[in-house]
């Protein structure tokens, strides 16, 4: 993705945060990377994310596997200019490390998601897909998982 479109991408996250989901302003979160396959959402690990234990609070880990699963979709969904209508059907986590410095959430299925998406546009019936987030704190633990969320993604085309 160049440069001035991961500007705009950043901008539109602040403005949904700080408009629409404060939870998501308070915890200052920035896309590193996004394109078709793959978006990385990093949460910095500061005094606003941090539990009374001072690693990562479990809500802001949340928060940061939903933007990498939903950012990646809306992607997708805005090629179609359909009105699809995004929503998360379950969460399932597995918290393998503390996250004691900036987390950051990867994830990879961004062609699982387009198949979907497209699949959604077609039929106009609803589509649920699993998406794997994977998180990890390169400052502390390098590349090995501090977690790993599965997503259930639900898309339907409310044209």
């Amino acid at each position: 993705m160049r440069f001035s479109t991961l500007v705009q991408t950043n901008r539109t996250l602040w403005a949904l945060g700080f408009f629409k989901i404060p939870l998501i302003f308070f915890c200052r979160p920035k896309i590193h990377e996004l394109n078709d396959e793959k978006c990385v959402v990093c949460i910095p690990c500061k005094r606003r994310a941090k539990n009374h234990v001072y690693s990562m609070y479990i809500g802001a880990l949340t928060i940061g596997a939903d933007l990498a699963g939903g950012f990646l979709t809306m992607r997708h969904i805005e090629k179609t200019g359909k009105k699809i209508i995004l929503i998360f059907k379950d969460v399932h986590a597995d918290y393998l490390k503390l996250v004691e410095g900036d987390a950051y959430f990867t994830c990879n299925d961004g062609l699982k998601v387009q198949e979907a998406v497209r699949a959604a546009a077609d039929t106009g019936e609803r589509q649920n897909v699993p998406v794997n987030i994977s998180v990890t704190v390169p400052s502390h633990l390098g590349d090995e998982p501090a977690a790993q969320y599965t997503l259930t993604l639900s898309i339907k085309d409310k044209g």
